[in-house]
């Protein structure tokens, strides 16, 4: 069952505020995903747990000088049509959320599952993240 709208807002608000786009259906999956350069697809959590932690870490990796040419986001619990869209995009992983996907052109060339970040705080996730914007995004 989907959670309500009304609980999730100020976690999309968070997520916008970081210039993060929200991806509400398939067809504005597959219309971020068919833009030119690199893509951070990130598959919010709607739970407090692991989210609490992935959201403020995707906020200090978006402060770092290097950064994906375009950030996307969709909600696993709510944004169910486009959650699934997503997750196509990176199905040699297991379904995770929270989780942070990128990609370089079409390719998936890092992924950070919940496993990775549910046991980590913001700024050692942060710098996972930035390490791979070094690596691919520059």
């Amino acid at each position: 069952m989907p959670y309500d709208p009304m609980l999730v807002q100020p976690m999309r608000e968070d997520m916008t505020s970081m210039n993060a786009e929200e991806l509400l259906d398939a067809a504005a999956v597959d219309a971020f995903m068919a833009r030119e350069g690199t893509k951070l697809l990130f598959v919010n959590s709607v739970c407090g747990c692991a989210a609490g932690q992935a959201r403020p870490a995707l906020r200090i990796a978006l402060q770092h000088g290097t950064t994906p040419d375009h950030v996307g986001t969709v909600f696993a619990g709510q944004d169910l049509e486009a959650t699934a869209k997503a997750r196509g995009y990176f199905e040699q992983v297991p379904p995770s959320s929270p989780s942070a996907a990128l990609f370089k052109g079409g390719d998936l060339v890092h992924f950070v599952p919940r496993h990775m970040i549910e046991s980590r705080d913001a700024n050692t996730i942060a710098f996972d993240l930035v390490s791979a914007f070094d690596e691919h995004c520059a």
